[in-house]
């Protein structure tokens, strides 16, 4: 098992770079998504979970704080593709508001969920280097 671990990749993304990667892959998501599911907002919600914990692990430690802000732009940036829209740019915004104020508890469980993960690397990181 633990042979297994150390096999699997391990990046170090700076807060730009973890940026990036979080917004790019729920994009790629949210297009999936509206291509497979319909646009289903809960598939996508599901989906950005595990996007979350992803970003929050590969965040290099000196950029920790970053993850918990990136991962709800990311989920802003992953509805373009999936939420309603109406006719021209106004129809867009609507749905996309809509969208964000329907799928709240996902985008809060994300957040909560990559702050939680940033404040045990920074907990664990500040006792080695103080022990």
């Amino acid at each position: 098992m633990v042979q297994t671990l150390r096999r699997l990749p391990n990046p170090r993304l700076t807060g730009l770079g973890g940026g990036l990667f979080c917004g790019a892959v729920m994009f790629a998501l949210g297009c999936l998504d509206s291509l497979l599911f319909g646009s289903s907002l809960t598939a996508y919600g599901v989906l950005f979970l595990p996007v979350c914990v992803l970003t929050a692990v590969w965040i290099r430690r000196g950029d920790l704080l970053t993850a918990p802000v990136v991962v709800p732009i990311a989920f802003a940036v992953g509805l373009l593709p999936v939420a309603e829209s109406g006719g021209g740019t106004s129809g867009r915004l609507m749905g996309l508001f809509t969208a964000l104020a329907t799928q709240a508890g996902w985008l809060y469980g994300g957040t909560l969920i990559a702050g939680l993960i940033a404040t045990v690397r920074k907990i664990r990181l500040m006792r080695r280097r103080s022990g």
